[in-house]
């Protein structure tokens, strides 16, 4: 066993866990942080996105022990307690979700694609950066209408706060 120790949504945290453990199985087992689901364990799916130093991945790709002494953020870290992320009110208002089995993914993929865009994202470029989440629910259409509604809101916020 190993202890790992790492940041999860802002708070340090430690568990001891065998050396072959999936960050995810980490996140949901020792942290009780269901919200980052288990699809396939392979990453063809990408339910288990969580943003790992800033920067989305596949948790089920990364052992823990590897993520030990990083940042790690969820879902369930990804706004204030009572409050929803941009990106999760605009999967709300757009209906970008149904069973919502891969909506913690997605919105997780979502957000970091749009603070890498700089704000240019077109329906071509949401597609392809949501290429390696899976929905079998929606078809994508709502998805990307979210995708690209948060988008604009996030930057229009952006934009005003420079002036």
């Amino acid at each position: 066993m190993t202890k790992v120790t790492l940041t999860v949504n802002g708070r340090a945290v430690s568990g001891d866990c065998d050396d072959r453990t999936l960050l995810v199985h980490f996140i949901r087992e020792k942290l009780g942080l269901t919200g980052t689901h288990v699809g396939c364990d392979t990453t063809q799916c990408g339910a288990c996105v969580v943003h790992l130093d800033g920067k989305s991945v596949k948790s089920c790709s990364i052992l823990a022990v590897q993520a030990a002494g990083s940042s790690v953020t969820t879902i369930e870290g990804l706004a204030p307690q009572g409050q929803l992320h941009p990106v999760q009110a605009a999967f709300n208002e757009h209906h970008g979700l149904q069973c919502g089995f891969c909506t913690p993914g997605m919105v997780m993929t979502a957000v970091d694609l749009i603070g890498r865009s700089g704000g240019d994202l077109d329906e071509d470029k949401v597609r392809h950066g949501l290429e390696g989440n899976i929905c079998r629910c929606t078809g994508y259409h709502n998805i990307v209408k979210a995708v690209l509604s948060a988008n604009e809101q996030m930057h229009g916020e952006v934009r005003q706060a420079a002036e």
